[in-house]
Parts: structure tokens; C-alpha cells; sequence
């Protein structure tokens, strides 16, 4: 990658529902961002649980797929609801997929952002600790931001788009922040 290539982001939502706050803030966020970064939203659906007896050479499709996502991907944004205060179990799953094989997951050292939103007034805040804890003992390099949580996500985003400017700028600076750690990596690679 060199600094004016396209930054490939993969976009992590931890809903499984249909009108998931999550994947729209990323369909929302995926429509404003530059074209100098491109971001593919992934939906967890098809990820099974995970099992070690079927991480074998030939994984479950969904669990393949998502991991080859991952590996392809320059930086993640993982952007999660809060259940019971914290993550999602569909998210916690995808990263427990992620960071497999040991020593070898397609997390270890990738740039990670983590993202809530809630209907409520806390934005999720409480499952972001949780998230970035279990990215940090996955090997994945989480971005030093101050916390992205989305309060009153309804009021915010709404038809994929971003009703509030705020909320818009404040979740583009956290994706300036995860763009600025993947090009100084590469810059260090290319070292």
C-alpha cells in the first residue's frame, strides 16, 4: 500500500437483525467516506458458532468467509450493539473465529476500530471495553480513538444516511485515526 492507494476497510456489524442500528451506521458511514477508502460491510448471519472441532482445513463456509474478509481487509471497523452491557454474542463469536488458528488468526496485528450505537442514551458505551479486550487478546492493533458510541442512534441515522453532522464527523474522525494507523504500518513494512 502506498500512502495514495485505496484503504480497504471491512465493516463489522454485531446485529443479526434485519433493521440492525449497527449496519446501518456502516451503510451510512460506507456512503460519506472518500474514495480513497472503500469499506465492505459484512454481516455475521451465516457465521456459525464457533467449535474447535470444526476449525479444521476446511471451516464452516460462513466462518471461511469471514475470516478471508478479514485477511483481505488493510483495517476493521467493528461496530457492535450492548446486550446486558456488553458485546454481542454474534460479535464475540466472529472475533473468537477471527483470531484462530493460534498464533496465525487473521486479526493478529490488524488496525481495528471499535463502534457502538444504541436507541439509548448511553450509546452502547459499556460493551465497548469488552469488545476492545477481547480484540486486544485476539492480536488485533485497536485504535487509540476516544470511544466511538452512538446515543439515540434513531435520531442519527436514518435511510443509510447520517442525520446528524456531529455524529458524522465524530465517527469520520475515527475512521481518519484507523486510515493514519494503517498507512503508518505499511509505512514501516515498506521500511
Amino acid at each position: 500500500m502506498t500512502d495514495h492507494s485505496t484503504v480497504k476497510l471491512l465493516g463489522i456489524s454485531g446485529s443479526l437483525r434485519t433493521g440492525s442500528y449497527s449496519t446501518a451506521v456502516l451503510e451510512a458511514l460506507r456512503a460519506v467516506l472518500a474514495p480513497e477508502v472503500e469499506l465492505k460491510v459484512f454481516r455475521l448471519n451465516d457465521v456459525p458458532l464457533y467449535n474447535q472441532d470444526e476449525d479444521t482445513d476446511h471451516p464452516p463456509a460462513g466462518a471461511a468467509a469471514l475470516r478471508a474478509a478479514i485477511a483481505a481487509a488493510d483495517g476493521v471497523i467493528l461496530a457492535s450493539p450492548e446486550y446486558n452491557y456488553g458485546t454481542s454474542g454474534a460479535m464475540k463469536n466472529a472475533v473468537d473465529w477471527g483470531s484462530r488458528p493460534y498464533a496465525r488468526g487473521a486479526l493478529i496485528g490488524k488496525p481495528a476500530l471499535v463502534l457502538t450505537s444504541s436507541p439509548g442514551s448511553t450509546g452502547g458505551i459499556r460493551a465497548q471495553a469488552q469488545l476492545r479486550e477481547t480484540l486486544s487478546a485476539a492480536g488485533a492493533r485497536v485504535v487509540t480513538y476516544p470511544h466511538l458510541a452512538i446515543p439515540n442512534v434513531l435520531d442519527k441515522v436514518d435511510g443509510g444516511a447520517f442525520t446528524d453532522e456531529k455524529t458524522r464527523d465524530f465517527v469520520l474522525g475515527g475512521v481518519k485515526a484507523l486510515v493514519t494507523e494503517i498507512r503508518l504500518l505499511a509505512s514501516a513494512k515498506a521500511a
